[in-house]
């Protein structure tokens, strides 16, 4: 496993957002990417490798998502070493019109940055067939 620090700044109006889905003071939080590769995403193929992340609030902890992310909201942040491919150390969460975006050093990484809840679900052969996954 690679030792790191990664760290966070999330700004205000992205706090509000975040902030909504925090039911106790130790809930997890994952920074996980949504294009297919991992169990929180429902995308599929290649249509969006690399390109979105999420932020999933779970239950309970993931044993691949063990790289924490230091933050200024003090949430329980991790991400998994396939996202790291992706990230680099400095990342700012900003939100303009309800809309969060993911940036580090380098620019933006995502500019359409979701939250959700994590319920596990499976994708259906009906999600495939309506092109629910990408």
């Amino acid at each position: 496993m690679i030792a790191m620090t990664v760290t966070m700044k999330i700004k205000p109006e992205a706090a509000e957002i975040l902030e909504k889905h925090v039911k106790s003071d130790d809930q997890l939080v994952l920074l996980a990417l949504n294009d297919g590769s991992t169990k929180y995403s429902k995308m599929g193929g290649t249509c969006t490798i690399g390109a979105n992340f999420q932020f999933v609030f779970v239950k309970q902890a993931d044993p691949d998502y063990t790289i924490k992310i230091e933050n200024n909201l003090d949430l329980n942040l991790y991400t998994a070493e396939p996202e790291m491919g992706f990230l680099e150390d400095n990342l700012v969460v900003n939100a303009r019109n309800s809309t969060m975006s993911l940036s580090d050093d380098s620019g933006i990484i995502d500019g359409a940055v979701t939250v959700s809840d994590y319920e596990p679900e499976e994708v259906t052969e009906k999600d495939l067939l309506e092109g629910k996954t990408c």
